[in-house]
């Protein structure tokens, strides 16, 4: 009961920097000597990468790693760091809620406070998930948390844009329909990758009506100006730069009061790993 009132704390904790007057930067980790040198830089909270996970244990993305295989190495990480961990569980590994309520409560046991679900599919012809079964996988969660007792951070992504869903004209409209309803269904934060352009940030930010959207700062040829409140590092393993290793994938959540494009956008690198593929 004691380890489960501290993970409790541990996840308002993970809430409140949520809500916080400050940017969160959730650098996502893939093992833990990364999330070690993550804490030890004074980050505050730590993500793990979905695809640096898969990727250091011989995987390509997209959950061809098991739930698992991937909770392992969470769980690995939440035992080894003091600050607040999430994990990015891809789409919860399964296509039903109780998929994902299974998912959550291995977040759970292996000591993370917030996990990510994400609606894409990887199915050129069907790229999303059908938004009520997303909803009712949200809620799956939700309800696995509260019976559990830990108050995790759900943070739900869209892949609209970075699916390239529907015509180019209507991506704005349908992310924010199913941001909406993600917040409505009880998601905590909300995340929306493939966005660049600042104006288009501050867009959906405002018609999300959240604390943040995090966002993929990484356009070729977009100046600091463009970009949204959200810093972006890629991972160790393949640039070998340590003083740009922040995870393999961007950082995934922005908070605070407004949109503020003054520079944060200083680390703005290629991805080689990606554009081999």
């Amino acid at each position: 009961m004691a380890e489960i009132e501290t993970q409790a704390t541990k996840g308002e904790t993970f809430r409140a920097l949520h809500r916080g007057p400050k940017i969160l930067l959730l650098p996502n980790a893939w093992d833990v000597a990364s999330a070690r040198v993550f804490e030890e830089a004074g980050i505050s909270a730590i993500a793990t990468t979905s695809a640096g996970v898969a990727f250091t244990l011989g995987y390509p993305d997209g959950e061809k790693i098991s739930r698992e295989e991937t909770l392992v190495v969470v769980a690995r990480i939440a035992a080894a760091v003091r600050v607040p961990v999430t994990a990015d569980v891809e789409a919860g590994y399964g296509d039903r809620p109780e998929d994902a309520a299974r998912t959550a409560r291995g977040v759970i046991e292996a000591g993370a406070v917030g996990m990510n679900l994400e609606d894409g599919t990887d199915d050129p012809d069907h790229p999303l998930t059908d938004l009520a079964l997303q909803l009712e996988k949200i809620a799956a969660v939700r309800e696995t948390a509260a019976a559990m007792g830990v108050p995790i951070v759900l943070n739900a992504r869209t892949d609209v844009y970075l699916s390239e869903f529907g015509p180019a004209g209507q991506r704005y409209a349908e992310s924010v329909k199913r941001l909406k309803a993600f917040r409505d269904a009880g998601a905590d934060s909300l995340f929306a990758p493939g966005l660049a352009l600042h104006s288009r940030i501050a867009k959906t930010w405002r018609g999300a009506s959240q604390p943040g959207v995090g966002t993929d700062t990484g356009d070729a040829g977009a100046g600091a100006e463009d970009c949204g409140r959200t810093e972006e590092y890629w991972d160790l393993p393949r640039t070998g730069r340590r003083d740009s290793a922040c995870g393999v994938e961007p950082v995934d959540v922005v908070t605070g009061s407004e949109l503020d494009a003054a520079a944060l956008c200083r680390t703005r690198m290629s991805d080689p790993y990606r554009a081999g593929m």
